[in-house]
């Protein structure tokens, strides 16, 4: 199973250099798109503007939850948040295509279970309102 708290530190191989990179550009982009701050789009996304910087330096990762969150403040889906910018410079995923499809398994079994559980706690809610 990929860990992605924590195992893009320092010692990170480039493939995920890479996605952070993308994940920075992306996040500074659509924040100055919407004229946001730092602290603004922090708030928004009920994250701290330290993790929001830390994020457009590319120096952290971020949980699928996080990923929606931000996606959410920003008013975007969250495949534009991992999506390369297609400008004169072009992005080579050679030989990496199994990172990231590792990484998009990851995102989307971990979305899957957010949303499962979700649903199971609405499911609960109701079922409790009908039996009263």
């Amino acid at each position: 199973m990929i860990n992605l708290k924590g195992t893009l530190g320092k010692q990170a191989n480039t493939e995920d250099q890479v996605l952070r990179d993308i994940l920075s550009a992306n996040v500074k982009k659509y924040r100055s798109r919407r004229k946001l701050s730092q602290f603004s789009l922090a708030a928004s996304a009920d994250l701290s503007t330290n993790f929001i910087a830390d994020i457009e330096a590319g120096n952290t990762w971020v949980s699928p939850s996080t990923l929606m969150k931000l996606a959410k403040a920003l008013e975007i889906e969250v495949y534009e948040l991992l999506k390369p910018e297609k400008t004169g410079a072009s992005w080579d995923f050679r030989g990496e295509e199994s990172r990231v499809k590792a990484l998009t398994d990851q995102f989307s079994a971990e979305l899957t279970g957010i949303l499962k559980d979700s649903v199971e706690k609405a499911i609960e809610h109701v079922r409790k309102e009908y039996e009263q």
